[in-house]
């Protein structure tokens, strides 16, 4: 493939939208949830598929119990996904009205979860 065709390639790709939505990460052995919002939930997923391999953990929240029953007891699970309007990006600060309305579908569903305490691994707000 020449040069000209992988760029043509490439800027295609970083001008269309990745799933981009909610997940939770679940503990198996206890049911406590984190949920997160992203904007791009493949990575998301692969980041967290990556983790649970290497048995390394990024997420600060998890700390205590992946180092107690380790990455296998915990799964990732979409929970909601926004659809983009439009295909394909005019401009990259249309992420910036994305970004907004997934991070309050993230707070709807931490609303709907209530991932406290023996529940998840969020913390109220005071």
């Amino acid at each position: 493939m020449d040069k000209q065709r992988k760029k043509q390639l490439a800027d295609a790709y970083t001008q269309t939208f990745r799933p981009m939505g909610v997940y939770q990460i679940r503990n198996t052995e206890n049911g406590k949830v984190l949920v997160r919002s992203s904007m791009d939930l493949e990575g998301s997923r692969n980041r967290f598929e990556f983790m649970k391999q290497m048995n390394t953990n990024t997420l600060p929240e998890l700390k205590t119990e992946w180092d107690r029953y380790g990455g296998g007891a915990f799964e990732f699970a979409e929970l909601d996904r926004i659809k983009p309007r439009e295909e394909q990006l005019a401009d990259r600060s249309e992420l910036k009205k994305y970004q907004d309305e997934v991070e309050a579908l993230a707070e709807l569903w931490v609303e709907k979860l209530q991932p406290y305490g023996d529940k998840g691994y969020h913390k109220l707000k005071s």
